[in-house]
C-alpha cells in the first residue's frame, strides 16, 4: 500500500486541506487539492461554475480530475467535500490509493467555515442545522467510499496526519 495515493475526504470544513498540507511535508509527497486544480484548469473559481454552469458541470470537472490522476510516484490528494458523492467517484479513489474519511461534529465544521464565502452550499445557510442536514445526507456515502474514518474533533492537525501515516505504513 505504501506506492499508493491517499485521498482525504469528508465534509467542507473537517481539515482535508491542513492535515493534507502536513501529510505531504512528513511522506515527502505531492500534494494535489481538488478544488484548486479545478479552479485552475478551468480557469474560474467554484462559486462562479455553479453560477454559469451549475453544480453537476462541477460534479463533472471532479469525475474527470480523478480518470486522469495517473503517476508513478504516490501523492495526497485533498478532496472537495462532495466528490465522494458520486459513486463512480468513490471507485476511481480505492482504485487509485486509499481513502480516508476526516469527520467532524456540525459545531465543529461551522466554527471552521462561517467566515468564509468560499462555500457555494452553505451560502445563505451558514449555521449548524443545515451543516448538520447536509453532513447526514451525505454520510452514507463518505462512509462507504472510505477506508478509514477519522474524527478531527479535539484533535491537531498533526495528529491526525501522523494517525494516517500509521495507517498508510500498515497497509
Amino acid at each position: 500500500m505504501a506506492d499508493k495515493n491517499i485521498f482525504l475526504i469528508g465534509f467542507m470544513g473537517c481539515g482535508k486541506s491542513t492535515v493534507s498540507k502536513i501529510l505531504a511535508d512528513k511522506l515527502k509527497f505531492k500534494r494535489i487539492d481538488s478544488d484548486e486544480y479545478i479552479e485552475n484548469s478551468e480557469h474560474m473559481k467554484i462559486t462562479e461554475m455553479f453560477e454559469k454552469h451549475g453544480e453537476n458541470y462541477f460534479r463533472e470537472r471532479e469525475t474527470d480530475f480523478l480518470k486522469n490522476l495517473n503517476g508513478s510516484n504516490p501523492v495526497i490528494i485533498a478532496c472537495g467535500g462532495g466528490m465522494a458523492m458520486r459513486r463512480n467517484n468513490a471507485e476511481l479513489m480505492k482504485e487509485k490509493g486509499i481513502v480516508v474519511f476526516l469527520t467532524a461534529k456540525p459545531e465543529t465544521i461551522y466554527d471552521r467555515v462561517k467566515d468564509s464565502t468560499k462555500r457555494p452550499l452553505l451560502n445563505n445557510n451558514m449555521n449548524v442545522g443545515y451543516i448538520k442536514q447536509l453532513m447526514d445526507s451525505r454520510a452514507e456515502a463518505y462512509g462507504s467510499a472510505a477506508d478509514f474514518k477519522i474524527s478531527t474533533d479535539d484533535r491537531t492537525p498533526g495528529e491526525i496526519a501522523d494517525e494516517i501515516i500509521e495507517i498508510y505504513s500498515n497497509n
